[in-house]
């Protein structure tokens, strides 16, 4: 008798979506140390693509400032699309492997090695990108206009605080978790691009801070600050601008505090906090704490 295939065209409820996260967090805690770190790798080049995307169509804009930056963050959401879409391994997105910690799918161990692994590869992945685009040449664009906007953007990254800095990265990553969770109610590759564009768009356009997008954004401006067209362009379009802080300190120090809020951000504003609501009340009616209300 031929196998009955069912087609479902709904989305999946949030329950569904929450047992699909534990398989691919049971997934992803199951890979090599060279997979994870090859995909980690892909997943920093595609966020510092959308990161240079989002550089590109900002630079010498004239609208608004918020009109400008809605379609940067339009932009910068090619960097999640692609992460989701063709398969990579990105930190901030598998802070979302808590989830399968908490259910008891993964073990402690296991979820340190991805989020390790993962950083370390989403820098390799990101500072090759920041040499290719150096190469290129093309931040020189409109008389090294591009480029004097990419070393104003990594300076100004360089001189947050740490608190400015960790609220900035909490609130990034409880959007960008949030995506990847809206993802996993998707059946379709349109309906996860749909769910990705939006939330991402918020974080880049309200200047939250993202820990991958900064391995691009920083290094870039470090590598070109220096360049007589680009020293030029900055003093005329940004004459106050301070690069005291754009170096190896600055970058670390920008990658501590943001990096400590994506993880709040993601793992606990986001994952936790649904595997509470979902997860936690069935645990506790299976073993009788929480009576079941007869109707």
């Amino acid at each position: 008798m031929p196998k009955i295939y069912e087609f479902n065209f709904d989305d999946y409820s949030p329950s569904d979506m929450e047992k699909r996260v534990e398989q691919a967090s049971k997934r992803k805690a199951g890979l090599s140390w060279f997979s994870l770190l090859m995909l980690s790798v892909m997943a920093g080049s595609f966020i510092a693509l959308g990161s240079e995307f989002f550089t590109l169509a900002v630079f010498d804009s004239t609208l608004s400032v918020g009109f400008t930056r809605l379609i940067g963050g339009f932009c910068f959401s090619l960097g999640l699309i692609l992460v989701i879409v063709a398969g990579a391994e990105l930190f901030t997105g598998n802070n979302l492997v808590i989830i399968g910690f908490a259910s008891g799918i993964v073990n402690y161990k296991q979820v340190l090695k991805n989020w390790v692994f993962s950083y370390i590869g989403n820098f390799v992945g990101s500072i090759s990108v920041v040499y290719l685009m150096f190469l290129t040449n093309l931040w020189k664009m409109k008389n090294f206009e591009l480029g004097a906007k990419i070393v104003q953007i990594a300076s100004d990254k360089t001189n947050l605080t740490f608190l400015e800095g960790f609220s900035r990265g909490i609130l990034c990553n409880a959007l960008v978790c949030l995506a990847v969770w809206l993802c996993f109610s998707a059946r379709s590759v349109i309906s996860k691009i749909g769910a990705i564009i939006f939330p991402i768009t918020a974080f880049v356009a309200s200047g939250f801070e993202h820990s991958i997008a900064n391995m691009y954004f920083i290094p870039m401006g470090m590598l070109i600050r220096n360049n007589p067209g680009v020293v030029e362009v900055l003093t005329k379009n940004f004459p106050n601008q301070n690069l005291s802080n754009l170096n190896a300190v600055g970058l670390f120090g920008n990658l501590l505090s943001v990096t400590l809020g994506n993880i709040i951000g993601g793992a606990i504003m986001v994952g936790v906090v649904y595997w509470l609501i979902i997860v936690l009340p069935v645990i506790l009616i299976k073993r009788k704490i929480i009576p079941i209300k007869k109707v």
